[in-house]
């Protein structure tokens, strides 16, 4: 079996991470997940992670900044965007910039699984979405 894929999840509501991080677990995935974009940004100076998934809107810093570091300087890495303020120019922008995708809140587990399948195939590591062991 393959390494699992390494995931940075960003987002200031604890909620989120709180139920994506089992969710993508539940595909392999290894998961770290942060609230503070200060923090998550000394994270991925530390390390190559294989996608990184960032809320847009932050207190601090914001999405936006969070892509331009992380395409800068690991090209490799996908970023996902996801925020609850879904306008077709800010994911138009975002993926201009060099996002792999956008969703917009809420959204379900399933529906970020299937874009780090995605995610996961476009870098060369395809994972497997088995419903009937993920499903919940």
């Amino acid at each position: 079996m393959s390494k699992p894929l390494e995931i940075l999840l960003l987002d200031d509501e604890v909620i989120v991470g709180k139920r994506l991080k089992p969710a993508l677990e539940k595909i392999g995935c290894k998961v770290e997940v942060f609230q503070d974009p200060g923090l998550a940004v000394e994270r991925i100076a530390e390390k190559e992670f294989d996608i990184v998934v960032t809320d847009i809107y932050m207190d601090g810093m914001d999405g936006m900044q969070v892509l331009d570091l992380v395409h800068e300087r690991y090209p490799r890495t996908k970023i996902i965007m996801i925020t609850g303020y879904a306008m077709i120019s800010l994911a138009r922008e975002s993926m201009e910039k060099g996002a792999f995708d956008f969703i917009a809140k809420p959204f379900k587990p399933d529906d970020l699984r299937v874009v780090i399948a995605k995610a996961a195939k476009a870098l060369g590591s395809p994972i497997e979405l088995n419903y009937s062991k993920i499903s919940g």
